[in-house]
């Protein structure tokens, strides 16, 4: 029968050894999880693609909200390939998504209103505030590249 751990160094040699083992299952489940994930938002957004263009055929045109909608399925598909080659998120490429459907919006709202109000100045100030902010992240990884292998 084995004792318990008796002194602080008895201890740290045991959590050594679990990490030991539980740190590389650990990683390896998060890179799993990271892929099937990815393969799943890839997928959807292909099937979204798909339906939208058949869509687009049924109809037989296509409108400007319909070809900004696959603008965002196309700049979902390439942060999902990003994300699978380098691990990393683009922001900027959700900052564009933001802007394509904030866009898409003041389109439809004109279409369907027929009349400038305060909720399209709103939303292109929303777009202002957003390319702002794509300019901001893209100074500031210029100026302040991530290291690689940091937070890996």
């Amino acid at each position: 029968m084995t004792l318990p751990p008796t002194t602080p160094k008895d201890a740290s040699k045991i959590e050594a050894i679990v990490e030991k083992w539980t740190v590389p299952i650990g990683n390896l489940f998060v890179s799993l999880f990271h892929r099937i994930a990815l393969f799943g938002i890839g997928a959807a957004t292909v099937w979204s693609a798909a339906v939208a263009f058949m869509g687009m055929m049924a109809k037989g045109s296509a409108s400007i909200e319909d070809l900004l909608l696959l603008f965002i399925y196309l700049e979902i598909g390439a942060m999902v390939g990003i994300y699978f080659k380098t691990n990393h998120m683009p922001v900027r490429f959700l900052i564009y998504v933001a802007i394509t459907a904030v866009t898409r919006l003041i389109i439809d709202l004109v279409n369907t209103k027929h009349e400038a109000d305060l909720p399209i100045l709103y939303m292109g100030l929303t777009i202002l505030i957003l390319a702002l902010a794509n300019a901001v992240v893209r100074y500031a990884s210029s100026k302040y590249p991530s290291k690689a292998g940091e937070n890996e």
